[in-house]
């Protein structure tokens, strides 16, 4: 039995923002004390949506890299690209066998990524929460970081593992794997939308702090974000309806290790303008010495992919034979 596994990926998109960073790659930092890492760019995931083939190469360097100069260590954890093991795309065909139509018509996230234009979504759009399950399970993940958007895949992921090891009769072969949540703002949102998620393809580069912003250009984003008139409450409750204040603040929370309600006791009765001043220098302490370590790790683009392909050998090795084992329950390859 596999003890305290982790897997965990990003998509090579390019632009990681704080978003990014608090949500996922933060945390995976915390986490390579107390498991053992399994770190994934998220190439194939990316394609459900065009890539350039040029920017996607380009994209898994600079992401690597963010990875690198966030604190991820590549001799504690494996870090390597998801196309580089033939094993995701094989078990996500032999899961697709597995899973129903009517599971993946209630995953409501295809619904919002393709919203009215759904029947000219791809249709790795709509089964990529399949390709997930098989990244986690691949693996044997026990554990996986994910946000409250990503819990119903991970549920899928379990629901697929006990169908697997019931269809064939091998139970516990596939272990249910355990969601790893951040408790305090799970979502970091627009500076310009408190309702919208922050997102590299927003077209307003005000929407959000990118990991290589500057000093500057950290102060000018904070200082345009989207607020209200209203003064700082002091109880979370009344934060309801005021998305873009309780964005920010949660924001400031999780920079400074604090709850929610410690922030608002810290900020109560006052107004934004002083509190966005004290934002931006927790960000510009934050985020500009990671710009900095990004731009330095980019210098040197093969010392990144000798990381990503010694990464790759190294989940083969598990991968082929987890996949191993499948065929043989399967009854595949005699």
């Amino acid at each position: 039995m596999i003890k305290n596994r982790i897997l965990s990926g990003v998509q090579p998109t390019g632009n990681l923002h704080l978003g990014n960073y608090l949500g996922a790659i933060k945390n995976f930092v915390a986490l390579q004390q107390k498991f053992e890492c399994y770190f994934m760019l998220a190439d194939l995931h990316a394609i459900t949506i065009f890539q350039d083939p040029q920017q996607l190469k380009n994209n898994v360097i600079e992401t690597a890299a963010a990875f690198l100069a966030c604190g991820i260590d590549p001799k504690k954890n494996i870090i390597f690209c998801q196309s580089a093991v033939p094993g995701h795309s094989e078990l996500a065909w032999i899961f697709n066998c597995v899973a129903r139509i009517g599971w993946l018509n209630r995953m409501t996230q295809f619904k919002e990524k393709a919203g009215s234009n759904k029947e000219k979504a791809s249709v790795g759009l709509y089964s990529y929460p399949i390709l997930m399950a098989a990244d986690i399970l691949l693996y044997k993940a026990t554990h996986v970081p994910v946000g409250e958007d990503q819990k119903q895949h991970l549920e899928l992921c379990r629901d697929i593992a006990i169908k697997f090891n019931n269809d064939f009769n091998c139970k516990d072969f596939f272990q249910l794997p355990e969601p790893v949540i951040v408790k305090e703002v799970a979502r970091i949102m627009s500076l310009k939308d408190g309702k919208k998620k922050m997102s590299k393809s927003d077209d307003s580069e005000y929407s959000r702090i990118n990991l290589t912003d500057t000093e500057d250009q950290i102060i000018q984003k904070i200082k345009k974000a989207k607020t209200d008139n209203d003064l700082i409450p002091s109880k979370v409750e009344d934060l309801n309806g005021r998305d873009e204040a309780r964005n920010l603040i949660g924001i400031l929370a999780i920079l400074k290790n604090q709850t929610l309600e410690a922030a608002l006791k810290d900020f109560s009765g006052k107004n934004f303008s002083e509190f966005k001043n004290i934002l931006s220098d927790y960000l510009i302490k934050e985020i500009v010495p990671i710009g900095k370590k990004i731009k330095e790790f980019k210098k040197d683009p093969n010392n990144i992919k000798k990381i990503l392909k010694d990464g790759a050998e190294k989940a083969n090795i598990v991968s082929n034979q987890t996949l191993k084992d499948v065929h043989n329950i399967l009854g595949l390859a005699l």
